[in-house]
């Protein structure tokens, strides 16, 4: 029979356990603690993961259960590919990390990442700043951080990420709708998530074995 490693999704302060498609063709997700801490594993047979769509999509889905199961939980999650050869080596990052990690935690307590990109019509003539200014106006009462990821395109007009707290997503998303009223005619408007806090936590984890 194949050991058995940990695929790691995120970190968190409570135990769970649940049945689910997880990386891999897991069915299981359960907590492996250590102090205060506990990382939200699915036994994995191989110590490095196809990046496949269908895994991507499983680890996405994991983290999405965690921030809303059981009237929700706050996420420090993990790049995807995060696997440990046994519970001995992931308790060792947990110690090692552990006051990292519960900064990461209260940083983002309470909180879920939004994201919104606004697209133009190839060629099309774009104050970005305007845009930008009026989308800050917008949505800058109703977070408690911005992350910019990049106009990678010549389309991109605007692309970022944001900090909110569940009780202010209501609000954001009326806001959202009011940027959806005055630019989804013209431009084309994104606006995605919850997801779990990536661009607002920065965690480096060592050596996986």
């Amino acid at each position: 029979m194949a050991s058995t490693h940990l695929y790691t999704y995120g970190i968190t302060d409570d135990e769970v356990e649940f049945e689910t498609e997880g990386v891999g063709d897991a069915t299981r997700v359960y907590a492996v603690e250590h102090g205060s801490l506990a990382a939200i594993v699915s036994d994995s047979e191989t110590m490095e993961p196809d990046r496949s769509d269908e895994n991507l999509r499983a680890h996405d889905d994991v983290l999405q259960e965690l921030l809303y199961r059981d009237g929700g939980r706050t996420v420090v999650p993990m790049q995807f590919g995060m696997v440990f050869k046994n519970a001995r080596a992931l308790k060792g990052v947990l110690r090692g990390g552990r006051r990292a990690f519960r900064k990461a935690l209260n940083d983002v307590e309470g909180r879920v990442e939004l994201g919104l990109k606004i697209l133009a019509d190839e060629g099309a003539t774009v104050d970005r700043e305007a845009i930008a200014a009026s989308v800050e106006e917008r949505l800058g009462p109703v977070n408690d951080g911005e992350a910019d990821n990049g106009l990678f395109s010549d389309r991109l007009v605007l692309n970022r990420s944001y900090l909110v707290e569940r009780d202010d997503r209501a609000a954001f998303d009326e806001a959202v709708d009011e940027i959806i009223d005055e630019y989804g005619e013209e431009f084309t408007v994104q606006y995605t998530g919850p997801w779990a806090p990536y661009s607002f936590v920065d965690i480096e984890i060592g050596a996986k074995r």
